[in-house]
């Protein structure tokens, strides 16, 4: 009896430890609903978020953060996108 026990707990330890976190940050699917792909002018921008594709989405989710404290998902197939990316990669680089 103690062995079975002993052997449960440490299941569902290894179960524990095995799991992804779960935390604010964190979401089993999309992020990005719709795609916006019009051209946002840079002082609206305040931020970008690059969320690479994984297990919780099978795309690149590109997440802008505005002036006015809204977040938009932005269309990573847009080319003005890809050079933001670009550009925000390369200064991230330089520091």
């Amino acid at each position: 009896m103690k062995l079975f026990v002993v052997m449960v707990i440490s299941i569902m330890c290894a179960a524990i430890n095995g799991m992804p976190p779960i935390n604010r940050d964190y979401n089993s699917r999309c992020r990005c609903a719709q795609l916006e792909s019009r051209i946002i002018p840079p002082d609206n921008l305040r931020s970008i978020k690059v969320v690479p594709e994984g297990p919780h989405c099978p795309e690149t989710e590109i997440i802008a953060g505005l002036a006015n404290g809204a977040k938009v998902c932005l269309n990573p197939r847009s080319s003005w996108v890809k050079r933001l990316v670009q550009f925000v990669l390369q200064k991230q680089k330089q520091v």
